[in-house]
């Protein structure tokens, strides 16, 4: 019981530190936070469903405190109020970040519920990132040549500009990953083979 507990130790600190180091290679970085990574929440989606919720919360929990002290020096330079930069941590980290761990909810699913696992834990982080643009930012203005003055659509304009790319590549890469018998064998064994 010992060993079992300080391998899902191990494999939880393996899996941050491969997610933060995926996480500094970016492909488009956005102006006002936000980027497309190399695919940087897979580790984290992988190891909810192999370990399942609760470890993957705990887990995501700890990537988004990694997430947060990594962006510490930029958010701080944004020179927000003290209660929107409370917020700021709340939403765009802490919780964005820890919707990754939901892809727990799908540990004995089989493949296919992986994939929509690890597609719902990512819908989850652009859900609060998205609350956040239209509650705490409540920017308007332009957004790849669209002009708007709702801040709802201003939000999910910017938001999906970054997160439906990370959504897109992530689950083409958790498919590709999953089509790999080591891989199936490693998430759960037996249940690998269902459809």
């Amino acid at each position: 019981m010992k060993n079992k507990k300080t391998l899902m130790l191990v494999e939880g600190a393996v899996m941050i530190a491969l997610a933060t180091v995926l996480s500094f290679v970016k492909v488009y970085k956005l102006p006002w936070g936000g980027s497309i990574t190399l695919l940087s929440m897979t580790p984290i989606c992988l190891y909810s469903i192999k370990r399942g919720f609760f470890a993957g919360m705990t887990v995501s929990f700890v990537y988004s405190i990694v997430q947060l002290l990594v962006d510490l020096g930029e958010v701080l330079s944004w020179g927000l109020s003290a209660g929107t930069l409370i917020a700021c941590f709340a939403l765009d980290y802490v919780l964005a970040y820890s919707m990754l761990g939901t892809a727990g909810l799908f540990r004995k699913a089989g493949t296919k519920g992986w994939i929509a696992g690890c597609v719902m834990a990512l819908f989850l982080r652009f859900l609060m990132h998205f609350i956040s643009g239209a509650f705490i930012w409540e920017s308007v203005g332009e957004v790849w040549g669209f002009n708007t003055d709702n801040k709802y659509i201003y939000s999910a304009l910017y938001n999906g500009s970054y997160m439906l790319p990370e959504l897109v590549f992530t689950t083409i890469a958790v498919v590709l990953l999953f089509k790999l018998t080591p891989i199936q064998k490693l998430l759960g064994g037996s249940s690998a083979s269902k459809a």
